[in-house]
């Protein structure tokens, strides 16, 4: 079930006199969060939105700055995964706003997986922290924050921890092969087996070079049915990946798509989560039916 809240804009709430916090996420997978954390006390924008962008090489624009400068809680995933945040908040704001540093929070250092929200406990830090942010920037309604917190945790993200443990309990130990480290923490979520090399998966997500001795390693796992399924980014297909997927295909092993961006982009956080989990449940379903 989508807990949807509406965002509410700043001359909206003069006419009613309801204080609204001004939140600009980097990306619409924390954009969504926060919309239904803020609910009709937070207008958020969201910067990142478009499913067929490869937020790792994302240009920001000047409307971009203008939307950062203005904010009272800016949302950064850090972790090199939005460098160009901190740039624009050095150079265009005035050092007022509170910054919920997604790396910062979940104590992931410079060089780590920056994909955190399909770590689910990840997820929760940062619930945490930014119902706290939001309350510093508007305490009266402290109470109504933590009761929205309350209604997403228990209503809301319902079918995306029930999924998560029934893949867990049906499938652990299942040995899966991945095209990039966006599927790294999911995978141990879900008691899974991810034996594709971590060097290869590192190198598709920050699109550097792909050794040899890892080619051939997938290539056999893939080959040699080592791997039950195979899980990729459909936003980041390389020549790398397209073979993968024409060899898996090849060889009648089930793969599912994740993506770095809501799919489609008016969706909610835990209804994408839920369709890319139900994916992924299928796909090991038709593996071991074989």
């Amino acid at each position: 079930m989508a807990l949807v809240a509406c965002s509410t804009a700043g001359g909206a709430a003069s006419a009613t006199n309801r204080r609204v916090v001004q939140v600009v996420a980097a990306e619409n997978v924390w954009g969504s969060i926060a919309t239904q954390i803020g609910g009709k006390h937070a207008h958020v924008v969201s910067i990142i939105t478009n499913p067929n962008a490869d937020p790792h090489i994302y240009e920001p624009t000047a409307s971009d700055a203008r939307e950062l400068a203005q904010a009272q809680l800016v949302i950064e995933n850090g972790i090199g995964y939005d460098p160009w945040v901190p740039r624009l908040l050095a150079s265009n704001a005035d050092g007022s706003q509170a910054v919920l540093n997604v790396g910062t929070v979940t104590g992931v250092p410079a060089g780590g997986n920056p994909h955190r929200w399909y770590n689910p406990s990840d997820v929760q830090t940062v619930i945490s922290v930014m119902v706290a942010d939001l309350a510093r920037a508007d305490p009266a309604d402290r109470k109504y924050f933590e009761a929205q917190r309350a209604r997403f945790e228990v209503v809301a993200l319902r079918p995306y921890h029930a999924l998560i443990s029934t893949i867990r309990t049906k499938y652990a130990g299942t040995p899966v092969g991945a095209s990039e480290s966006i599927f790294a923490m999911m995978a141990p979520a879900l008691g899974l087996k991810l034996i594709t090399p971590y060097s290869f998966l590192k190198a598709i997500s920050e699109g550097t070079e792909v050794t040899a001795a890892d080619k051939l390693t997938i290539d056999r796992q893939i080959r040699d049915h080592l791997i039950e399924i195979y899980v990729y980014n459909s936003q980041n297909v390389t020549p790398d990946v397209q073979a993968q997927l024409a060899e898996a295909k090849a060889r009648h092993i089930p793969t599912a798509t994740i993506t770095e961006t809501l799919v489609p982009q008016t969706s909610s956080f835990q209804n994408w989560q839920v369709r890319e989990l139900h994916g992924i449940e299928a796909a090991l379903a038709k593996a071991t039916t074989h």
